[in-house]
């Protein structure tokens, strides 16, 4: 389990309580255009590589949904329709050959590792089923939310019964190991929820706040599964390790982008709602960076931007400063750490698609 204590040195670039002086003085010239990582290999189109193992992934899923009840069933289905890029899965396949390769030259991916990949997104789309009732949501992905379909009470039933038959799916695999750390991912999304419904007065615990919401709620999920493909396809604690590592920065850097696009993409491409968080009264990357430009903000996060106009003042503010600049920067400093660690493993193509991923994860735009 990681933390992101106050006082923590758990990333290897500036510690939290220095990152609001050094990425708030960081000159223009010193950001990377559009976030780009510089590296002068030869990219793996991971889509292409992870196609294969991915393959009927979702009528997989449906299977492990199977029950009597036919409303229960469409529920739980909703989400699964083939049309999301199944990122988590993804990584989780790629990084299963990387570790594979690295211990024993093998590029078939294992039928447990493959468990773990649908396992991921079955955790993963329970706890957006789940959010959407916290959050009153009415749109994900282009239509209508769960709840507001068939209300949330029924919701609350159909993302615990994904959660329970991917808990079923995680028994099946056999392995006491996997399944304490794929369990310990349930355990942050509900401590990762606790946290975003608090906030910090003080500044820079505020962002430590932020960070460790950000793990626990997206970034763990990466980690754990990334590191359960590497425990079934190679002994080495190292191996494990690097697995982890790679998943906890991309799965940092995803957020911090998903929220810069909360204020720079519009809520049609977006798939939902533009400002969301603002109206939710989450201060994310962007509003915290920009607090120290305009401190009036403070007084609007601690009411969590509750008074009338204090969203649209919010978002003013937010794209007046460098709060989008800053947060980019701070998603591409994930990146570069996670590139870092995936290197450490033997070269291979499914090595370099994980080097690209995290360059898509900077240039997405939804």
């Amino acid at each position: 389990m990681c933390h992101f204590p106050y006082r923590s040195s758990v990333l290897s670039f500036p510690k939290i309580r220095n990152i609001f002086w050094r990425f708030h003085h960081t000159s223009a010239s010193h950001m990377c255009s559009c976030s780009k990582t510089v590296s002068d290999e030869k990219y793996q189109d991971p889509f292409q590589l992870g196609r294969k193992d991915l393959k009927n992934l979702y009528e997989d899923i449906k299977k492990e949904l199977l029950v009597s009840t036919a409303e229960l069933r469409e529920m739980c289905e909703y989400y699964f329709d083939g049309k999301g890029k199944a990122f988590r899965p993804m990584i989780v396949v790629l990084m299963a050959r990387a570790c594979n390769i690295h211990h024993s030259n093998s590029r078939e991916v294992q039928a447990s590792q493959r468990s773990v990949a649908i396992i991921a997104e079955m955790i993963h789309t329970a706890s957006l089923v789940h959010d959407d009732v916290i959050d009153d949501a009415n749109s994900r992905r282009g239509k209508m939310t769960v709840n507001q379909i068939w209300g949330e009470r029924k919701a609350v039933l159909a993302g615990d019964f994904i959660l329970s038959a991917a808990s079923l799916a995680l028994a099946r695999i056999g392995n006491t190991t996997i399944i304490s750390v794929l369990t310990q991912v349930i355990e942050d999304l509900v401590r990762g929820e606790f946290l975003q419904l608090g906030s910090k007065e003080n500044e820079n615990e505020r962002f430590a706040h932020y960070l460790e919401k950000t793990f626990k709620k997206t970034a763990s999920l990466i980690a754990n599964s990334c590191k359960a493909v590497s425990i079934l396809g190679c002994p080495d604690p190292k191996v494990h390790e690097i697995a982890y590592q790679y998943g906890k920065n991309v799965g940092i850097a995803f957020q911090l982008i998903d929220d810069v696009l909360d204020f720079t993409s519009c809520a049609d491409h977006l798939g939902k709602p533009a400002a969301a968080d603002l109206k939710l009264g989450l201060a994310t990357g962007p509003v915290l960076f920009a607090c120290r430009q305009f401190p009036e903000m403070n007084a609007m996060i601690m009411r969590r931007f509750s008074k009338p106009g204090d969203v649209e003042r919010a978002r003013k503010y937010v794209l007046q400063s460098d709060g989008v600049q800053q947060t980019t920067y701070l998603a591409q400093r994930y990146c570069h750490e996670a590139t870092r660690e995936i290197r450490k493993l033997r070269p291979s193509p499914e090595r370099e698609a994980l080097i690209h991923l995290t360059e898509m994860v900077l240039m997405r735009d939804k």
